[in-house]
């Protein structure tokens, strides 16, 4: 990890502190995020701190994800004690805190724990490493400096993230590999846990991706000619499949060799827009997603609109 054992020693000093913590996900949560959440309130309760989970938003949790050990630590946004120690994981910003965010503003000792290049640390002690390819990775480092044992439970939550945010292995730096080998020495299923985060959907998914592949735009002169592909998923695909399964249309996208950015724009209420982008090589998406208010990675970001069709679409262009 690039900041290194100094800010993962800071953070596990403030953890072992604490007699309570609150974590909290990022809003429309991932296998990262939540999984990252969960392997660290394991770990803590096992050490007897009293330990909840929040998750922002009101969306659901993704119905994978509430199978995951630890689960039921998660508490509903309107039963959050809000602990005088607080943990923000996988959260490039305070504003993916969403309505949690006062509950983290609000603790005596703010933690981040993340991964993101866009984030400029918006905690008193923050774990931030651009360098690991997932959350996950540094919660893994935190618990092996709090003292507790990795077994199957937190192994498999951090899996989880590891498996989604690095596409099943295929950007995964060679780090993450020696990790997986560790997980799944515990006794973590892998492949029944890959294909239920990444290959399992209802059968509505794929009219819905018909219909986003059908909206897909080629500009060949965008990004100074490195070109750009985008397509639409509007909120009608909601009557159909669970919110989440429409954030695997970016993979499809990204696969078109034509172009250097692939971009998703998916709406979850009428007028309300997340916008998914990735990057080939040489593109730096974090300016766009910080022009916007968002953020991310320079080959993958992402940021929230709202407004039609045409002017998310017309801004993200013009940008």
């Amino acid at each position: 990890m690039a900041e290194g054992t100094s800010a993962c020693g800071r953070v596990v000093d403030a953890l072992r502190g604490a007699s309570a913590v609150t974590l909290i996900t990022h809003v429309r949560p991932d296998a990262d995020t939540l999984g990252s959440a969960l392997a660290l309130a394991v770990a803590l309760d096992r050490t007897g701190v009293d330990v909840e989970v929040g998750v922002p938003g009101s969306l659901p949790v993704p119905d994978v994800l509430t199978r995951l050990p630890g689960a039921k630590l998660i508490a509903p946004t309107s039963q959050i004690a809000g602990h005088r120690t607080a943990v923000a994981l996988d959260c490039a910003s305070a504003g993916r805190l969403d309505d949690l965010r006062d509950v983290f503003t609000g603790a005596e000792t703010r933690i981040v724990i993340d991964h993101h290049a866009s984030n400029t640390g918006f905690g008193d002690v923050d774990l931030i490493d651009p360098e690991a390819d997932c959350t996950a990775e540094l919660v893994l480092a935190v618990v092996d400096e709090l003292g507790v044992d990795l077994d199957a439970d937190i192994a498999t939550c951090l899996y989880a993230g590891l498996v989604t945010d690095t596409g099943s292995f295929r950007w995964a730096r060679p780090g993450s590999h020696a990790i997986a080998a560790r997980l799944l020495a515990t006794g973590v299923d892998g492949p029944s846990w890959t294909r239920a985060l990444l290959d399992t959907h209802r059968f509505g998914w794929l009219a819905m991706v018909a219909d986003a592949l059908r909206s897909a735009v080629l500009v060949p002169e965008a990004f100074g000619g490195s070109g750009l592909v985008y397509a639409c998923v509007d909120h009608t695909w909601r009557e159909a499949i669970a919110w989440d399964e429409a954030e695997s249309v970016i993979d499809l996208v990204r696969t078109v060799g034509d172009a250097d950015v692939a971009v998703v724009f998916k709406e979850s209420d009428p007028g309300t827009w997340t916008v998914s982008m990735r990057s080939r090589s040489a593109t730096d998406l974090v300016p766009i997603a910080r022009a916007h208010g968002g953020g991310g990675h320079p080959h993958a970001a992402g940021f929230g609109f709202t407004g039609p069709v045409e002017d998310v679409v017309a801004s993200f262009l013009t940008a």
